[in-house]
């Protein structure tokens, strides 16, 4: 639903935006940074458990902003995008929202057909595996997972360039609605 009386989104919708911008940053840092420890060592452990609780971080945040955002709305953008433009928007949003749900579940799914344990921070306490062990499942979901990843970064550089696109290019409020 866009209100075009609104300039920008909600507080709410703005500080979630932000929030996830931040940990999904952290969540590449930490997976991607992890080969800086040996295998095996608490730090390259630590690095990884990061990277699960800040998947599973995004995914409630993910659940939070789209029911805020139900709630809310969204504001019109001024001036109003063309139609294949806003298609192209919608369908970016999309994809943006099925990563945010699907990456966490194919992580924990592989984490747990892995045989690995996802700790609660700072306790020696595992979630209870939701998935048996098997080996071959592990390694095509890790492959998926990881393959989803890698495109994600060219949409969310996408999604950043839009943005840019939006503000300097076209000269719309689509960026000044998030800050």
């Amino acid at each position: 639903m866009n209100n075009p009386l609104k300039p920008r989104y909600t507080p709410a919708l703005r500080r979630l935006h932000w929030l996830m911008a931040i940990l999904i940053v952290a969540a590449y840092l930490l997976i991607e940074q992890r080969g800086v420890f040996p295998r095996g060592s608490a730090e390259r452990a630590a690095m990884v458990q990061g990277h699960f609780w800040v998947g599973i971080t995004v995914f409630v945040l993910a659940w939070w902003r789209l029911a805020r955002r139900r709630i809310d709305g969204a504001p019109g953008v001024t001036p109003p995008l063309g139609r294949a433009t806003a298609i192209v928007s919608k369908l970016f949003h999309l994809a943006l929202y099925a990563f945010f749900l699907v990456m966490p579940v194919l992580g924990m799914a592989t984490a747990w057909t892995d045989g690995k344990a996802v700790l609660v921070p700072f306790t020696g306490i595992a979630l209870p595996a939701l998935l048996a062990e098997n080996e071959d499942l592990a390694h095509t979901l890790e492959d998926l997972h990881g393959s989803i990843g890698e495109a994600f970064y060219w949409v969310i550089g996408l999604h950043v360039l839009a943005a840019l696109w939006h503000h300097f290019g076209r000269r719309d409020d689509t960026l000044r609605r998030m800050l």
